[in-house]
């Protein structure tokens, strides 16, 4: 899949990419979902508001019927999370899987949702923006030289702790269970990251000055100049960040689109809970339409130059 070139590729397994998928599809264009349907919001859910659905329907019904969809109309699907996103010299964007595939596509679409990000512990509202940081690709430069300890069980905590080697002197990774690609597993173990496996942080401590060390669950204390929180796939603000993808002026959390869906950046879409409230099935459903829409209108049209 390394030299794979797709037309379209879609972040995110949920309602808004799979209905993405679904009409990138149907315009004949090469298109790759990339993501798990488990971790769609939608999943444990259940759905009784909406229109010209009767009664109260299962959200893993729902995707799963969609899913089916999706691979009917002639899309690929690959059950791995988005590591890293850069665009080349020619136009194209390059995707870094977690398995450490890599694929180029023409058009791009974020559907990835939104993601609670916060660890609920003591210390942690109090040093955030002071040692406490949910992004490491956008804060790892300043941490340069210091000691650093990762938190999270999946793919984009895996990865920050690999990233943050080339700047920290010591980086910590804090997982209950890691749930990531055997190849993400590989370049752990055989890091320098010190794995501290079944483990949960319990607390946050610091003074004046910022963190200065965590808690465990087990009772050990582990000194550190920064805690990274990196809680499942990498979301918005970190895939941003990689390719410049501006952000809503006023909270800085949600992508800025306009009427089709467009991003600031040439052939990057993005749909559904990514874009900002209200978080409805209904909401995400209709962007993704427009999203795939257009982006494999923007596709085919990169394909004739």
């Amino acid at each position: 899949m390394s030299d794979a070139i797709y037309d379209v590729v879609i972040v995110g397994a949920g309602p808004a990419g799979i209905q993405a998928a679904i009409h990138a599809a149907r315009r004949k264009t090469r298109t790759l979902l990339l993501g798990r349907i488990e971790s769609s919001a939608l999943y444990p859910a259940h759905v009784e508001n909406y229109a010209c659905v009767d009664g109260v329907k299962d959200g893993r019904e729902l995707l799963e019927t969609g899913l089916a969809q999706v691979l009917r109309f002639g899309a690929e699907q690959l059950r791995e999370d988005l590591l890293k996103i850069s665009q080349q010299e020619d136009g194209l964007f390059a995707v870094e899987t977690e398995s450490g595939g890599r694929l180029l596509c023409r058009a791009l679409i974020l559907a990835m949702g939104t993601a609670k990000t916060k660890l609920g512990v003591p210390g942690e509202s109090e040093f955030s923006g002071r040692g406490v940081s949910y992004c490491v690709d956008c804060d790892a430069n300043f941490f340069r030289g210091a000691t650093v300890l990762v938190v999270g069980n999946h793919s984009a905590a895996a990865d920050g702790a690999l990233t943050l080697l080339d700047y920290a002197a010591k980086v910590y990774l804090a997982a209950t269970e890691l749930k990531v690609s055997d190849e993400l597993l590989r370049r752990l173990t055989e890091s320098k990251v010190e794995l501290l496996t079944g483990r949960k942080v319990k607390e946050i401590c610091g003074n004046e000055s910022g963190v200065q060390e965590v808690v465990l669950d087990n009772g050990e204390e582990v000194k550190t100049d920064g805690v990274f929180i990196e809680l499942g796939a990498k979301g918005a603000l970190q895939l941003a960040a990689q390719i410049g993808v501006q952000m809503d002026m006023e909270l800085f959390k949600y992508i800025d689109v306009n009427r089709k869906q467009e991003t600031n950046i040439p052939g990057v879409y993005a749909a559904g809970d990514i874009t900002g409230p209200p978080y409805q099935m209904a909401k995400a459903v209709g962007e993704g339409c427009v999203a795939g829409m257009e982006a494999a209108q923007f596709a085919r049209k990169q394909r004739q130059v």
